[in-house]
């Protein structure tokens, strides 16, 4: 079991470090379009995407899976709750006053918009991909949604506490990460599935807050926001509800 998880955060660890670090590097560009940015997602999904075809990385995959196997006793359900949490922490941070980036309306804005970007990608890709999953139950498991929700929301965290402090990012991505592992020890996903839904929720976060400015401008303008989000589980199923009106 060390092994793996050894494995799990030596593949995405130099990823996150990267992707904050470039993160920094960028804030003191003027160009709109900061490109280094998706570096660091981009290259996850490639990861991802190679491994499609890779026999070296499908090798990977099944050796990873077959030593999870090996130490399993109980299925955990924890990732379930735990790719909410990040995104559910912003909003979180700012009920006990500890603020952040943007106001309700603006961060719940980029939110619903990184939401719509993330799972309509996760689910175009799953119906097209056809890669059977790690316990045979479909043939859906690339790339894995609970980890693109996960990141998405690390993502969205780290965007709106950087300036206060970057360790609330830093803790975002660890629970992101943590994730991605239990999707593959509850035999639900492959490392590849993992890689590419980490690149697509950073992926969608980031392109929300570049397309922020239009939505507000265009849609919202300057209009009051209120709204309520909150968990929900109906004795199979875990998510979020939210609600908006402007």
């Amino acid at each position: 079991m060390n092994k793996i998880i050894f494995l799990v955060f030596f593949i995405l660890t130099p990823f996150v470090r990267a992707q904050i670090k470039t993160d920094s590097l960028v804030q003191t560009q003027k160009s709109t379009l900061k490109y280094e940015a998706f570096i660091v997602p981009v290259a996850l999904i490639g990861y991802g995407i190679v491994g499609l075809e890779s026999h070296t990385l499908k090798d990977l995959n099944q050796s990873t899976n077959n030593e999870l196997k090996e130490h399993i006793d109980t299925q955990f359900t924890i990732d379930d709750i735990s790719q909410y949490s990040p995104f559910l922490a912003v909003y979180a941070l700012n009920a006990v006053g500890i603020k952040g980036k943007n106001n309700f309306k603006d961060r719940t804005v980029v939110l619903g918009t990184a939401y719509l970007i993330m799972g309509a990608s996760v689910n175009i890709i799953k119906r097209t991909s056809n890669v059977e999953r790690p316990d045979g139950s479909s043939n859906n498991s690339f790339p894995s949604g609970h980890t693109a929700t996960a990141f998405m929301g690390a993502e969205f965290l780290y965007q709106e506490y950087k300036d206060v402090s970057i360790w609330y990012g830093v803790t975002g991505y660890a629970v992101a990460a943590g994730t991605g592992f239990f999707r593959m020890y509850n035999d639900r996903h492959w490392i590849t599935d993992i890689a590419a839904g980490a690149g697509i929720g950073i992926v969608s976060t980031k392109l929300a807050y570049l397309l922020h400015p239009l939505i507000k401008k265009t849609i919202f303008k300057e209009k009051d926001a209120n709204g309520l989000i909150l968990p929900f589980y109906n004795g199979k199923e875990v998510g979020v509800g939210m609600s908006l009106v402007f």
